[in-house]
């Protein structure tokens, strides 16, 4: 959830959240012992703070909001009681593994469905689409530890890495997004080969599948995520896909499309632009075409 969303939230639907998210984080592991000067929850809710605000300086400014004036936003808008220092945040945050505040993705997106607001993200055949891709959040040459990937490059050198598999809910048109559980690309228990985005892609549907399908769900990728095995996937939790296909990566689809092309098998759609303003044909320099039923690698049977 970010900052744009409070606009169209209510605010005793907004002050549920933040209290469900104080909840959940309250229960965060703490490694302390005796006496503490701030809660695991002050920590994580400032976190949740600057990332809300999409503000680097909030908590700074309210504590010397605090000094000044005898109160601050952290406390009013997130319950803030006591606001730790960065390196404070750091030190307790770190520990805490990242599955501890997943329950909250779901609730998001339930409060923001049962209060009509994710109905503007429907698009086609009225489902949501949910993309997926993966991205890089650490790198070194030095620093690494037993999750990290590991890649050695041809002139000896080896880097070091985090990566994560983001899927949110996007619309046409919309800059807002709505993210959804993150899956971590990480060494698999009994696994030699290096964990990857296909198989990360393939452990999120297996464990979230199931409880996002009744919501009707497309999911986007790019050419990377377009290989029949997670096509199945999808497709066995009773979701459906719009994935890029290359011809370099996909050359017995094209060969297949080629063949139908020849026989006037590959049809032919055309659509109107209605958020244009005046209803237009789209400014396609060639109409979309699609093929059905259509192999996207070599079958025994064929």
């Amino acid at each position: 959830m970010s900052f744009p969303f409070q606009a169209n939230l209510r605010p005793d639907t907004f002050n549920r959240l933040v209290e469900y998210l104080r909840s959940v984080v309250e229960r965060f592991p703490d490694e302390r012992t005796g006496e503490t000067t701030y809660s695991m929850a002050d920590a994580a809710l400032g976190a949740f703070s600057v990332f809300f605000t999409q503000s680097p300086s909030f908590l700074d400014f309210q504590r010397n909001l605090q000094l000044t004036k005898g109160c601050n936003n952290a406390l009013t808008l997130f319950g803030i009681q006591r606001i730790p220092t960065d390196n404070q945040t750091r030190n307790l945050l770190d520990p805490v593994p990242p599955s501890a505040v997943l329950p909250v993705f779901a609730a998001v997106v339930e409060t923001l469905h049962a209060g009509g607001q994710l109905e503007a993200y429907r698009s086609i055949n009225d489902d949501l689409l949910v993309a997926i891709d993966g991205t890089r959040y650490f790198s070194s040459d030095k620093i690494h530890c037993d999750q990290c990937s590991v890649t050695q490059h041809k002139n000896g050198s080896i880097t070091y890495s985090h990566s994560v598999v983001t899927p949110v809910i996007v619309a046409p048109g919309s800059t807002r997004v709505i993210p959804l559980e993150p899956e971590f690309i990480t060494p698999q228990d009994g696994h030699k080969k290096q964990d990857c985005e296909n198989a990360a892609a393939k452990r999120w549907l297996v464990q979230f599948g199931s409880h996002y399908r009744p919501l009707g769900i497309t999911v986007l990728g790019d050419d990377l995520y377009c290989k029949q095995p997670l096509c199945e996937a999808i497709r066995r939790e009773g979701m459906n896909f719009i994935l890029v296909c290359k011809p370099d990566s996909h050359k017995t689809l094209y060969e297949w499309v080629a063949g139908l092309a020849a026989t006037n098998e590959v049809q032919t759609t055309k659509g109107i632009l209605w958020g244009a303003p005046r209803p237009c044909l789209p400014p396609w320099r060639s109409p979309p075409q699609y093929a059905s039923s259509i192999w996207m690698i070599p079958s025994n049977g064929c």
